[in-house]
């Protein structure tokens, strides 16, 4: 959630929020009369508290005559006090669902509008030519025997697949490619569970707008993750970090589950829009002061792999209406996918700010000794949708695919995949 002082102290600051990302602007009003009925309440109950306690001495140096009378007053003015708590606890509760509504403040510079009002900060990298007609990600795949998508719908259903042969060796090669890149770079891996709570899930942002997007499992009451950004930032839930050295950067590997609900008809063919994947995913956390700088070392550490895996690409800075409620800033990374004559999203990075620490209660202990929610940020480093744009843009007209270079170390030195057929 937002910072309460800031919803109190410039409610024009997070209405002009609200407002650049299409949300409710009135959101923010019922969020202010819920704070001022919330300190209404704190106010009564903290009066009567006093009260009680003030009285509760009285009666203990009153005369015996006088103390009947004293005891009744004091059963009296403890029910006042049990319903002044309740009214503060239900008071508590409104609020807090009030500020629910109230999504991430976003960072000046953010383009304001839509999902088409985005702007183009930089294209890198020559788009490839081809001398014949370019075969899609799927047909490759299905040449190559890497991507099995009709055993994968016969076995689960529609946006399942297999990757077999080259193409599950691919997969890995890229993840552990992605792995050493974050191991240079200072992260800790760990392997996350792919199943979390509904208050951390809740905690992270993702329960909002998109919750039909989530696998539920309600015989458990849990849900399943569509990155491991959720159970990275359930990592530290109402903890205190450490700070003083820096950072702490997490690089979580896990398969990845999405409904893709409302989506019907949007990319159904080939492993771009799917319902499990794999991914690994950065997640940082910082202070406040340094959240600006670690998002653009995130997004460094994703343009030098696109880079790298010679794929041409451009950076986006995403509209505010298209940013997740947790997001503050999120810049996209689009590769050029040939086939499709356009630039597809591969992979993006997300300064959050505090807007997750607030919910998850993660906080750091400043100099004074005085603890405040920490930033959280996040950014993919490969995931399985970059198998499109490898296979697309290393195709050759018989069908192989040249291995981009820096995958070649951990494919046994292969450095063209041929067609089993």
């Amino acid at each position: 959630m937002i910072d309460p002082a800031l919803l109190r102290e410039n409610p024009d600051l997070v209405r002009r929020s609200q407002e650049a990302r299409g949300a409710s602007v009135e959101a923010v009003s019922a969020a202010l009369e819920a704070d001022s009925a919330k300190r209404a309440a704190i106010t009564r109950f903290e009066t009567l508290r006093a009260e009680q306690n003030a009285h509760g001495k009285r009666v203990a140096q009153a005369p015996k005559e006088e103390k009947a009378a004293l005891v009744a007053e004091a059963k009296g003015l403890s029910e006042q006090v049990k319903g002044a708590q309740q009214e503060q606890n239900d008071a508590d509760a409104r609020f807090a669902e009030a500020m629910k509504q109230i999504q991430n403040i976003v960072i000046d510079g953010v383009p304001p509008g839509g999902e088409d009002d985005f702007v183009t900060l930089r294209e890198v990298g020559d788009r490839p030519a081809f001398d014949f007609e370019p075969r899609d990600h799927l047909e490759i795949g299905e040449l190559l025997g890497a991507i099995d998508m009709t055993r994968g719908t016969k076995v689960s259903g529609a946006r399942f697949y297999f990757l077999r042969g080259i193409g599950a060796r691919l997969e890995l090669a890229l993840m552990n490619l992605a792995l050493d890149r974050a191991l240079e770079a200072g992260f800790v891996p760990l392997i996350t569970p792919t199943l979390v709570k509904p208050e951390i899930m809740e905690g992270t942002g993702f329960l909002g707008a998109h919750k039909d997007e989530i696998y539920y499992l309600p015989d458990d009451d849990l849900y399943l993750t569509g990155t491991s950004e959720v159970a990275l930032a359930g990592y530290h839930a109402d903890e205190i970090l450490d700070l003083g050295e820096g950072a702490l950067r997490y690089a979580g590997w896990s398969t990845c589950y999405r409904r893709e609900a409302g989506s019907y008809g949007k990319d159904t063919r080939g492993i771009i829009r799917v319902h499990q994947f794999n991914k690994l995913e950065m997640f940082v956390h910082t202070t406040p002061d340094d959240a600006e700088a670690e998002h653009e070392r995130l997004l460094g550490y994703q343009e030098r792999m696109m880079t790298d895996l010679g794929l041409s690409y451009r950076v986006i800075d995403t509209a505010a209406g298209d940013l997740g409620s947790s997001a503050a800033r999120k810049f996209d990374v689009e590769a050029w996918v040939p086939t499709q004559d356009a630039y597809r999203e591969l992979t993006s990075t997300s300064n959050c700010t505090t807007f997750q620490a607030r919910r998850l209660g993660i906080r750091s202990r400043g100099e004074d000794g005085k603890t405040s929610p920490v930033a959280t940020l996040n950014g993919t480093l490969a995931t399985t949708r970059w198998l499109v744009a490898i296979l697309e843009t290393h195709q050759q007209e018989d069908g192989s695919v040249v291995i981009p270079e820096v995958l070649r170390p951990y494919l046994g030195g292969l450095d063209v995949a041929t067609p089993i057929r």
